[in-house]
């Protein structure tokens, strides 16, 4: 699932980023109120999480432009300002959730679980490829009764695999989506993370899921 982290103190954005993507969700950050805003409206996210003092456009502003826009994203407010007015005000506007700083990361974790259930309303939180299973809130992947560990790379790439199923997905394409960054082509860190995936999810089984298209890329096939 895809949370985006508005926050302008960056130092607390990245132990966000970081805290969240080692529960294997997929983080964007934004700095200031109007790339958050614009983020928020321009790509699809499960969850954003917003600063109420932000450079540029504050959250409160952001929030209210947002529902105006009828997106319908659950909203968690995070911020230094938790006064009882403070909260009234951001709930009001059409926050779904409240949380002061400082905080506990566990609490963070447990409200944003809470709102991103909240959020999938009558959508289905689990995804099927065949007999492959994907919890995208429990964060558990299973291939027929074989539970299988991944680890927080490995799940993002399964997810986005599941969700681009009988895709062929380039090398760049994955780079890009799954590690963030240019894709080098002198480095084989995506094609070794595959032969991982491929291992835990086809390993055993008579019908193979993952398929490389020499030349091209790899592809997830189902039925």
């Amino acid at each position: 699932m895809r949370i985006l982290i508005v926050e302008d103190e960056k130092k607390v954005a990245k132990l966000l980023q970081q805290g969240l993507e080692e529960e294997r969700y997929d983080v964007m950050l934004a700095h200031d109120g109007q790339l958050g805003e614009s983020l928020a409206t321009n790509e699809k996210f499960d969850l954003i999480i917003l600063d109420i003092l932000l450079p540029q456009k504050d959250g409160i502003s952001v929030l209210k432009a947002l529902r105006a826009k009828r997106i319908v994203t659950p909203i968690l407010m995070l911020t230094a300002k938790g006064s009882t007015d403070n909260k009234v005000e951001g709930l009001d506007s059409g926050a779904d959730d409240y949380l002061t700083k400082p905080f506990s990361f566990a609490e963070l974790l447990a409200r944003v679980r809470s709102l991103l259930r909240r959020g999938a309303g009558e959508k289905s939180t689990i995804l099927k490829v065949s007999d492959l299973q994907l919890d995208l809130v429990a964060h558990k992947a299973k291939r027929g009764e074989k539970t299988i560990e991944l680890t927080a790379r490995e799940y993002a790439l399964l997810e986005y695999f599941m969700r681009n199923v009988n895709q062929v997905l380039t090398r760049a394409t994955l780079s890009e989506h799954i590690w963030n960054y240019n894709f080098d082509s002198g480095t084989n860190v995506v094609d070794v993370y595959i032969n991982h995936l491929r291992n835990k999810i086809d390993e055993g089984f008579t019908t193979k899921l993952l398929h490389t298209v020499r030349g091209v890329g790899y592809v997830m096939k189902g039925e």
